[in-house]
């Protein structure tokens, strides 16, 4: 008993924490007895340096840092290292590259060669400076070899209108440029001398200004006299160089020449001898290259012929200096230079040399087979036996030929399996009646729309037989915007089929209790292309054991800067004649496996300048780091979760991942999505980078069946319009309803024959909901890699870009 008078404690009394016996540090070390973890160790000595021993390791670690930055800029167009790869890509149709390339030329105390193999591309050598450029001239509107120039170039030279700064073309090829992964850059200026000076000022302040969303801190270099010109090239060489992850792990070239060497058994292949300097790793003869936009080759040999930008004439055997003369002219595949003396410094070992196979040749009889036993034997008899049927057959025909004559019901049942198949066909086409609310009556209606509009009469002129061509195209358009707006009022809904039973149409469907945490094996039920790619046991220790490799510099072959001649086998002669029309000849070393075919998954976001709808499974082409090829991706929602919604349609206010069939890369790379329209342009749509190598990530394709409630009681409902049969009803009875309002519950039983369902709800539901079904099947991509990419049209130029409102990139 407490006394009338006594305290209580109030709800405010303080509440002192418990005391925690055996987990402060002085048990646990006792516990120990002595025995010190070993990862603890490291720590505890780092702890242990004194704040002057912290402070001096900074230091060093700061002066190493800036040492390594000095190095590259010193090594960068000297002597030891490659000439310093400048490319010139003019942003106007009105940009006058012609009169840049004339003032770069006009050094004092420098040697010019001319290099005929591409249009206005010449070599810079000042032996005064110690230094020795390259400069090459890529139009805006060619796509392909601006972004090819732009995967081996050392810095970037925009030539900007002074009025306008660039066009439309231009526009597009900053764009692409920035999401393929922008090298070290320079902005130059050139004329703008004709107009007054108080103009002259203004337009500076206008470009000044447009340029800040695209180049922050930027600075315009004019350039129109030769101090001007000086100014430049000084920047070229001291600015600070801007690494892309995907081309500083591999060795790569640009050729400065080749020759062709047809094999004896076609004209068509042969051996291409490509001469150039190498950049970014040591070269390995064993190893695989990439002809960027012809594919993978394996090399015979290595040599080492003179070098033709040397700062050292004398070097050179048999050549003269020329003292009167300061432009000298290279042959245009360096013939006269590949027949001077010849150093061969690696051959290809058939035992260490990368193959060239791309993808695992299943074997259908690979499974493990046992002979089987006498009872298995007899057991196979007694079933023929049984299975005998009796048919009718002509007279003379024989036991082998009656087994081959089919009865009716069984051409019945195959003509029903081909339905299924058709079926499925249609569904993984993600067919337009399953994004539609329409149903088939309204299908009905609109096909006799479309059959006059084929049939309808047009006059001979050719503008309307163009015009009505347009027309066409926009009532294409059209039906995609009606499916993409659809799809995003109504996600996934479909109508439920009245000619096919449920239960067959969507037999390869099933329901899952959760979609987040319900398991799902990723090694069930493969399609056939799965047997023909690769798949790592463990990708990334795979990348970081290679990347690791590559830091140390364990690789053997040709160091970075010398100037050798690689002679690839096997090569097709289109590519000698591309290099001949002008186009540029890149060579990429292919990191090992590299070559293999296996499942790519790339992060992608929409880009804001295009806004028509693109469905999965449509061909798009993709530049992905090295390679650009053409496939038909699928779409999905990029979550950490291990399963994955399909998306029908490329979402503009999301980033999805992209899923193909393709070479294995290691990331990181970044990658650009296409699509080529009707006149062979290319739009971009997307940009992104490489998400993972892995065949294992699910991409669960969702179909909803809705229904109408028709009667509603407390906690139930009779819901009808979801299905039309009994049958259908008991087979779909374990799969869990849900409603659009938040109700979920289940099917009890089915109500009379034609698809009626008294359902239980864990609420009363509302007039105007709507009950849902979902079911889930597992997609994979279809097997369309293709590396033939075809060359795009120039793009159009219109008004300036100035004018237009411009686009931000993210």
């Amino acid at each position: 008993m407490v006394a009338a008078g006594a305290h209580r404690p109030g709800p405010l009394k303080q509440q002192n924490k418990a005391h925690k016996g055996g987990k402060h540090s002085g048990s646990s070390q006792r516990r120990a007895g002595g025995r010190v973890p070993v990862k603890a160790q490291p720590r505890r000595r780092l702890r242990d340096l004194s704040r002057v021993d912290r402070r001096h390791q900074a230091l060093q670690l700061r002066r190493q840092r800036k040492e390594a930055v000095l190095a590259e800029k010193r090594n960068l167009g000297s002597r030891d290292g490659p000439p310093h790869l400048v490319v010139l890509v003019p942003l106007h149709s009105r940009a006058a590259a012609r009169d840049t390339l004339r003032l770069l030329q006009s050094q004092d105390s420098a040697v010019v060669r001319v290099d005929e193999g591409r249009a206005g591309g010449f070599a810079l050598l000042c032996p005064r400076l110690r230094q020795r450029w390259r400069f090459v001239t890529a139009q805006a509107g060619d796509l392909h070899t601006v972004l090819d120039l732009a995967k081996v170039a050392d810095s970037l030279l925009f030539i900007l209108d002074p009025a306008d700064g660039w066009d439309s073309s231009g526009e597009h090829c900053l764009s692409c440029l920035f999401a393929q992964g922008l090298p070290s850059y320079a902005l130059a200026v050139p004329g703008g001398t004709d107009l007054p000076p108080k103009k002259r000022i203004d337009a500076r302040k206008k470009l000044a200004k447009a340029i800040e969303k695209r180049f922050p801190e930027a600075k315009l270099f004019p350039l129109n006299t030769e101090q001007e010109s000086s100014l430049l090239l000084r920047h070229l060489a001291t600015q600070k160089q801007r690494h892309l992850a995907f081309r500083d792990r591999r060795a790569h070239l640009l050729a400065y020449a080749a020759e062709f060497v047809p094999s004896q058994e076609s004209n068509l292949v042969g051996t291409l001898k490509v001469s150039g300097f190498v950049r970014g790793q040591t070269l390995n003869v064993n190893s695989l290259v990439h002809i960027v936009g012809h594919g993978d080759f394996q090399m015979s040999q290595v040599d080492a012929p003179p070098d033709p930008l040397s700062l050292n004439p004398r070097v050179v055997k048999g050549q003269k200096r020329s003292q009167d003369m300061e432009v000298q002219d290279d042959s245009v595949n360096g013939t006269d230079e590949m027949e001077e003396d010849v150093k061969v410094l690696m051959k290809a070992d058939l035992k260490k040399q990368e193959s060239l196979q791309s993808e695992v040749v299943p074997d259908p009889m690979e499974g493990e087979q046992t002979w089987p036993t006498e009872e298995e034997l007899q057991e196979a008899e007694a079933s023929l036996k049984a299975n005998r049927r009796v048919v009718k057959v002509p007279k003379g025909t024989s036991k082998y030929q009656a087994a081959w004559i089919v009865d009716d019901g069984e051409e019945g049942n195959q003509e029903d399996n081909d339905d299924d198949d058709e079926d499925d066909d249609i569904d993984d086409d993600m067919m337009e009646e399953a994004v539609s609310q329409e149903g088939e009556s309204s299908e009905e209606e609109e096909e006799p729309a479309e059959e006059e509009c084929e049939t309808m009469t047009v006059s001979e002129c050719l503008r309307d037989d163009q015009y009505d061509e347009k027309v066409e195209e926009d009532e294409q358009m059209l039906e995609r915007y009606k499916q993409e707006r659809m799809d995003e009022m109504f996600p996934d809904e479909v109508d439920t089929p009245r000619d096919v039973p449920a239960r067959i149409r969507f037999q390869k469907f099933r329901g899952l209790k959760s979609f987040r945490t319900s398991p799902w094996d990723p090694k069930e039920n493969l399609p056939r292309d799965y047997a023909r790619i690769f798949q790592f046991q463990d990708f990334s220790r795979t990348r970081k054991h290679l990347f690791r490799q590559i830091e140390k510099e364990e690789t053997e072959g040709v160091s970075v800067g010398w100037y050798v001649t690689l002679h690839v086998c096997n090569v097709p002669v289109s590519v000698m004649e591309s290099f001949k029309e002008g186009k540029p000849l890149v060579l990429f070393s292919l990191l090992p496996h590299e070559q293999k075919m296996s499942v790519l998954n790339f992060l992608v976001r929409r880009h804001p300048s295009n806004s028509e709808p693109v469905r999965a499974k449509e061909e798009l082409i993709f530049h992905c780091g090295f390679r650009r090829f053409r496939a038909s991706p699928l779409f999905s929602q990029h979550t950490s979760a291990d399963k994955h919604k399909l998306e029908r349609f490329l979402r503009p206010d999301a980033a999805l991942v992209v899923t193909v069939y393709a070479p294995i890369t290691f990331p990181p790379a970044s990658v650009l999505l296409f699509k080529q329209r009707s006149n062979g342009m290319h739009d971009l749509i997307a940009t992104g980078s490489l998400l993972s190598v892995d065949p294992d990530r699910i991409i669960i394709k969702r179909l909803v069946l809705s229904g109408h409630p028709f009667k509603i009681f407390t906690k139930t409902a009779v819901v009808r319009y979801m299905f039309f049969t009994r049958e259908d009803v008991m087979w779909f009875k374990p799969v869990e309803l849900r409603t659009k309002w938040g109700r979920r519950g289940h099917i009890k039983e089915p109500l009379g024959t034609h698809g009626h369902m008294k359902c239980h709800f864990d609420g009363q539901l509302k007039s105007q909901d709507t009950v849902l079904l979902n079911l889930y099947k597992r997609v994979f991509p279809k097997w369309t890699y293709d590396p033939h990419v075809p060359e795009p049209v120039p793009w159009v130029r219109s008004e300036s870009a100035l004018q237009v409102q411009e686009v931000e990139m993210e």
